[in-house]
């Protein structure tokens, strides 16, 4: 097998208090996204491939060169060493510094210094502001100081610890753009990126590495790890509105579904065909995918017709979310406002919710 000079490889087995981080994965050239919610390991990945916290076993190799190896013979290249940049969601820019000296920190002992901070503040469109100090420029601004600095030493891999989670997602947007082209003109090396939010990963990735409890549990394209996540936890990061605990009641080979139990109350769902009868699962449906109706259609292909009550009405800045109590059983649909108005929709009405069958997924 032909190694990529510039590929990522990472096999860490590391103990933490509440579960022990267990991932392998390789990451090419691009932005790799590890995404998960808070406490997931997703940071101790991360400092185990800068070399600030040491694997209990395992190996670590980029571009064919060995960071750490636990069998002989032992390898653990010292953190100056890996020429890795780290960028955390503090930016710890150095307030008594201009924006040119907070960038050139570190690059004292390169005879080009002062033409590599020219034309990385150039490339990342804040060579206006080199001589303002951080406190004088905005925080979309510092964001782009922080990574010119950790850029302007060209490191071989690029870590972002959630760095970006004070601005709003244009602003993100951009300062990504900027990222894909340097990386894409002159550097291809992996970028790894640490959030909780799915709106980034849909912005942001080109690849998805999923984590729950110190384990991968989901890799593949934003819309592969995302579209049909397998864990209810996973399912909420997602953006699954309704995640209830269910049981398989019965199933249908021939019809390739089955029929589940709403948290043990009379309200049955068809399902896709999964697990056995008696087993617990838990079945996750976006908002999105639920069709509200004032009365009760037949002759359409979804197979879950529910009748409930309008509970309420919230307007957003997008949608309108509707809370449908059925059989005892909360549901919330996403509608415009104008199906609002059309259907003149006000608490306490009746109504009927009407679900396909593939909308309905089953989680573990």
């Amino acid at each position: 097998m032909t190694i990529d000079a510039r590929r990522l490889t990472a096999e860490i087995k590391y103990p933490l208090s509440q579960f022990a981080l267990d991932v392998k994965f390789d990451a090419e050239p691009g932005v790799t996204v590890l995404f998960g919610s808070s406490g997931a390991g997703k940071t101790t990945v991360l400092n185990c491939l800068a070399g600030l916290a040491k694997p209990e076993s395992g190996e670590i190799s980029l571009g064919g060169t060995k960071l750490f190896a636990s069998a002989p013979p032992y390898v653990n290249v010292p953190v100056h060493r890996r020429n890795v940049g780290y960028l955390l969601q503090g930016l710890a820019l150095f307030p008594h510094m201009t924006v040119s000296q907070n960038v050139a920190y570190g690059l004292a002992d390169r005879a080009d210094a002062l033409q590599s901070v020219s034309e990385i503040l150039e490339r990342f469109r804040i060579a206006h502001l080199a001589g303002r100090y951080p406190r004088e420029i905005s925080g979309g601004e510092r964001q782009r100081v922080a990574l010119a600095r950790a850029l302007v030493r060209l490191p071989r891999l690029l870590l972002l610890d959630e760095p970006m989670s004070a601005l709003d997602l244009p602003t993100k947007q951009h300062i990504m753009d900027d990222l894909h082209e340097w990386n894409q003109g002159t550097r291809h090396i992996p970028i790894i990126y640490v959030t909780h939010d799915q709106t980034e990963v849909y912005s942001l990735a080109e690849r998805v590495l999923a984590m729950e409890r110190g384990k991968i549990v989901a890799e593949g394209t934003p819309a592969e790890v995302l579209y049909a996540p397998r864990t209810a936890a996973m399912a909420q990061l997602a953006g699954f509105e309704n995640i209830f605990n269910a049981e398989v009641i019965e199933t249908h080979a021939d019809l390739g579904t089955a029929t589940c139990r709403i948290n043990d109350s009379g309200l049955r769902l068809e399902c896709p065909l999964s697990g056995r009868a008696g087993e617990r699962v838990k079945i996750g449906i976006r908002a999105g995918d639920i069709l509200l109706s004032k009365q009760q259609i037949e002759g359409v292909s979804a197979r879950n017709r529910l009748g409930g009550e309008l509970v309420a009405l919230h307007e957003g800045a997008e949608f309108v979310e509707a809370h449908v109590n059925c059989s005892g059983v909360t549901f919330i649909a996403h509608i415009t406002r104008g199906a609002m108005r059309e259907l003149a929709l006000q608490p306490d009405h009746p109504v009927w919710l009407i679900l396909k069958t593939h909308s309905c997924l089953i989680l573990r």
